[in-house]
């Protein structure tokens, strides 16, 4: 697939970028985007969730009433998930989410995502730009340069840049992710996908094309 690149003033340039049929044009697998995207988000709980049960409350262990004759239920103690202030019953336990995939696989899911995007012209690329003072009002031109400005977006760039990592930063539908950590999640998460141009040799090398 063949793409125009953009500057940053939203105009065509004369380039032209050519995206890997093997990412941006195979056979996509729902089912390891579904499993890729599982693990993320299993990756992302602390579980540190907690309950306490019935031998870790603090209270007394004396029989509340006599076994019989009451007409009531019998009661051995206030600790007891029946009453209020008692123990839970199979309540949480501090626990790790987390999951192990294939690495093939989760390759599969990463350039499923990618051709979904491709398919769909979500993906926009424009040439390696940099902010040299950040400021959100600078990069929200951008955005609205692209006819982008208010969509969720996903800004891929090659290297690190602080100025446009800051200058993005406080924008609530936008992500500024580097190349070489493009995920399934982050893609399939965001409406457009903007590009820089020396991102896509990363993405590459990156599935060893």
């Amino acid at each position: 697939m063949e793409l125009a690149v953009y500057n940053i003033s939203g105009k065509e340039t004369d380039k032209k970028v050519v995206l890997n049929d093997e990412i941006f044009g195979i056979e996509p697998s729902n089912h390891a985007i579904y499993l890729d995207v599982k693990q993320y988000l299993a990756n992302q709980r602390q579980g540190t969730h907690k309950s306490k049960q019935r031998n870790e409350i603090a209270g007394s262990t004396k029989k509340l009433k006599r076994q019989k004759g009451t007409g009531g239920a019998r009661a051995g103690s206030i600790k007891s998930p029946l009453f209020h202030g008692g123990g839970r019953v199979f309540g949480p336990v501090p626990r790790d989410y987390s999951f192990k995939l294939n690495k093939k696989l989760k390759q599969l899911a990463r350039k499923s995502a990618l051709t979904y995007k491709a398919k769909e012209d979500a993906i926009k690329v424009v040439e390696d730009f940099t902010i040299e003072t950040p400021k959100t009002k600078e990069f929200i031109a951008i955005t609205k340069n692209l006819n982008l400005e208010g969509k969720k977006i996903l800004l891929v760039l090659p290297q690190s840049n602080l100025g446009v990592a800051l200058s993005a930063r406080n924008l609530q539908n936008v992500k500024v992710v580097l190349a070489s950590n493009i995920n399934t999640y982050d893609v399939m998460n965001a409406g457009n996908i903007i590009m820089a141009e020396g991102s896509v040799n990363v993405i590459n090398q990156m599935f060893g094309l």
